[in-house]
């Protein structure tokens, strides 16, 4: 089995193993690590690996209706087959997962086997990707919603699970009312049973939601009947654009401060009642709120010499570009048609062109300006006039928009590397401070790029820019354009790089454009995000998110696991003091499931921090002691527990997030809180002098389970100042009915008063973190404090 070096591996010098530890190593790996098929995911399902989320989807459910047991009854290898393709679907439509098996292959999943479970025919047929195949629908996942949302546009989002009635039941309604909304608001979709993770983010409990996002404005929930009529008088209201009436006494100056601005006007001449049907307002709402033109009609029936003087004798719209006169031949666009869409693609089509920089002018006007720069290679595509709308659309944000055409500015393109059509944003510090747009070519995805981009330390590096022997410390993230998790990586680098300004900087590398630099350091999988600090090296392991990047850059600066040696091992594990508990990584570089584990295990040292120590071991550097400690598997944990410094324990659970293992490791610890019946409850909780946090709770109850360990970290944070106690409510109903406990877990706050308690309810936390419910208690204590410090000095 071949094994991969991470580009950690290629900065550090360890003694070569010899012939026997080879083979040692090798049979270990063999034994321990499953076996599966070896056959590509991509293949299986019939995709390339640029493929995004939806076309996973896609691909699967065109493979599922033919492939399913249901209809191959006659087929004994149906199930296994089966089995294979649902497997492949679910680590590629997961970000994370996918990550990991492009980087580790399928032994970098043995922790994550999802797959082996699959629904019925019907449901692929019916209940399956609901919006997946309807164009005007925008199905968003977790690594654009953000940007989709937050590019200016309206956003009705619905949020919904396949499984949900009432979610088909809405699905032909909200098809109809996308294409009604079509160019006015952006109507989206997002599959809840895909992206649960997203939908927890956003509040949503139910199915469907639908919610209205608009930039810089809390999200906006719709409550009201599911008609296209409601759903489209609700979206209406957001939209903000207006169509003017105009007359004699108004046309004339509103066309002149128009075309002062350089803003033309698009105008509908209603020369019957028929005229007035809603196109113009379909018009306005594409047109205006991009700033493209205004927008205004004109009642031909009332204004008739009025219309006469535009020549206008029948119903029709009329496009006036800035300067634009009717004395002048041609300048005004009479269109013959009232379909809004057509409209709008003419309207496009007449609008002024970007600015184009050529290599004369282009270094002086980026030197001291942000600019949006479309790199073109000929061409006149509709994408290209859609581009048109994006200097109204960036100009708030004080970003100008010109474009490059890299057939006649071939050296220009050549010294940035560009190769292909794109759109780059320079941040107004020279040319060579840019970051390149790998997302969407939607203009919604391009605004909301340009807006972070600029705000945001993210730089293109090329040869000349890399980072070499730099003082400050840059993190550099090796990617190729084609791959989604490396795209969804992309925005959260962004995030990150603001957090961290000043402390370090931020690149990435196209290894698609610049193989000889990736391979150099040995890049062969993406994204590959690597921290250069001076002579060291450290190769981020964790999920594609901007907390995980600062929880990784932390760790580097205050590390929160020991990294362990044969001789401080003896000293801090074998030698502990008594009240000390350890939890050990044996680990190898090597190992796939080691690497997936590592920024699970910097998770888990944070979340014991002050209560059981954490450490790695590195059995590729430290071998023969590892071998004296009978490991025998990679990655392999072990707690040493308080008091018994000649005992450990193996971790035998199949799942190694940092939350399973938190509560593994927890459960060896002394408990902090107590159990209490119902004459505890009434004599130390009601009538006693002390303060109490009590957790309600019900052993069958899943997320009682999984807040258990929670509260015996919040009883240790608490210790000394409040008491901590656990009320069985399967076992004791009538104490949890008269405290009023209606769901598990419920966690209740009761102050001491100076008083027998009277209620028996306490003081609801809302919170299952034990870090709020501490911060909420303490909070509650100084208020506390401070009232009977007021009452004494009332009394005095």
């Amino acid at each position: 089995m071949k094994r991969q070096k991470s580009v950690f591996q290629v900065f550090q010098h360890s003694l070569k193993p010899s012939r026997k530890t080879f083979m040692f190593l090798f049979v270990i790996t063999w034994l321990v690590v499953t076996i599966h098929s070896d056959e590509d995911y991509y293949k299986l399902l019939g995709i390339s690996r640029e493929a995004s989320t939806r076309e996973v989807r896609q691909a699967f459910k065109k493979l599922a209706l033919t492939m399913h047991p249901d209809k191959n009854p006659n087929d004994e290898t149906a199930h296994e087959k089966f089995l294979k393709i649902n497997r492949a679907y679910e680590v590629l439509k997961d970000e994370d997962l996918r990550k990991k098996y492009d980087k580790y292959g399928e032994k970098g999943l043995q922790d994550d086997q999802q797959g082996g479970r699959y629904e019925s025919w019907n449901y692929y047929r019916y209940d399956f990707g609901i919006y997946d195949d309807d164009p005007e629908v925008i199905t968003l996942d977790r690594g654009d919603f953000d940007a989709a949302v937050n590019s200016g546009e309206v956003w009705f989002v619905n949020f919904y699970y396949p499984r949900c009635s009432h979610c088909h039941e809405l699905a032909p309604t909200w098809r109809e009312f996308a294409k009604e909304m079509d160019g006015v608001v952006r109507i989206g979709a997002v599959n809840c049973g895909d992206n649960s993770r997203l939908c927890r983010s956003k509040g949503v409990s139910s199915y469907p939601s639908l919610l209205v996002f608009r930039a810089g404005v809390n999200p906006e929930k719709y409550y009201g009947d599911r008609s296209k009529r409601s759903l489209t008088q609700f979206a209406m209201q957001f939209v903000t654009s207006k169509v003017s009436e105009l007359w004699q006494g108004n046309i004339f100056t509103e066309i002149e401060q128009a075309f002062a601005s350089r803003v033309g006007w698009l105008i509908t001449f209603c020369c019957s009642d028929s005229c007035w049907n809603g196109s113009v307002v379909r018009v306005c709402d594409v047109s205006l709120q991009d700033g493209l033109v205004k927008v205004g009609w004109i009642d031909c029936t009332m204004h008739t010499d009025l219309c006469g003087s535009f020549d206008v004798t029948s119903s029709t719209t009329a496009l006036f570009p800035p300067d634009s006169s009717l004395t002048q031949e041609g300048s005004v666009l009479f269109l013959k048609t009232l379909d809004a869409r057509e409209i709008y693609l003419q309207v496009l089509q007449h609008m002024p062109d970007l600015e184009t920089l050529t290599k004369n002018s282009f270094e002086d006007k980026l030197a001291h300006h942000r600019w949006l720069v479309s790199f073109v290679f000929g061409g006149n595509s509709a994408a290209v006039h859609e581009y048109k709308k994006l200097g109204a659309l960036l100009r708030d944000a004080h970003i100008q928009v010109g474009k490059v055409d890299c057939l006649s500015e071939a050296q220009l393109c050549a010294s940035l590397y560009i190769q292909k059509p794109c759109v780059a944003v320079f941040k107004g510090l020279g040319i060579h401070d840019f970051e390149i747009h790998h997302g969407k070519d939607a203009l919604y995805n391009i605004v909301a790029f340009a807006k972070e981009s600029v705000s945001a330390h993210v730089t293109t590096l090329r040869p000349e820019n890399f980072p070499r022997d730099e003082k400050v410390p840059w993190l550099v993230d090796f990617f190729a354009p084609w791959c989604p998790p490396c795209r969804a990586l992309l925005p959260e680098l962004r995030k990150a790089s603001i957090q961290l300004h000043g402390q370090m900087k931020f690149g990435t590398l196209d290894c698609t454009i610049h193989q000889g630099l990736c391979s150099m350091y040995n890049i062969n999988a993406y994204p590959t995000t690597v921290v250069f600090n001076k002579s060291s090296v450290h190769e981020y392991e964790g999920h594609h998110s901007a907390d995980g990047i600062l929880e990784f850059v932390q760790d580097l600066a205050n590390p929160v696991v020991v990294t362990l040696t044969p001789e401080t091992f003896q000293e801090l594990v074998r030698r502990r003091k008594h009240a000390e508990t350890w939890v050990v990584d044996f680990y190898a570089p090597w190992c796939g499931p080691c690497q997936a584990l590592l920024p699970e295990w910097r998770r888990l040292a944070r979340m014991l921090s002050g209560l059981i120590n954490v450490g790695t071991v590195d059995c590729q550097k430290h071998h023969s002691f590892c071998q004296s400690e009978s490991v025998r598997a990679y990655p392999e944990i072990r707690l040493f527990p308080q008091n018994r410094r000649d005992q450990y324990h193996d971790y035998k659970g199949w799942h190694r997030d940092a939350h399973s293992l938190k509560t593994w490791a927890l459960s060896y610890l002394p408990r902090a809180s107590v159990d209490l019946s119902p004459e505890d409850f009434r004599r130390k909780v009601l009538e006693g002098q002390e303060h109490w946090v009590l957790d309600f709770y019900a052993p069958w109850c899943g997320p009682c389970q999984h807040f258990a360990p929670e509260f015996e970290v919040l009883a240790r944070m608490l210790k000394g100042t409040v008491r901590a106690g656990k009320v069985d409510c399967q076992a004791h109903y009538q104490t949890c009915q008269s405290a009023g406990i209606t769901a598990y877990p419920t966690v209740r706050f009761y102050p001491y008063l100076g008083t027998t308690r009277r209620g028996h309810g306490g003081e609801y936390v809302d919170s299952r973190d034990s870090a709020v419910i501490a911060d909420v208690i303490h909070q509650r204590l100084q208020q506390l404090a401070q009232h009977t410090k007021s009452k004494l000095k009332d009394e005095l």
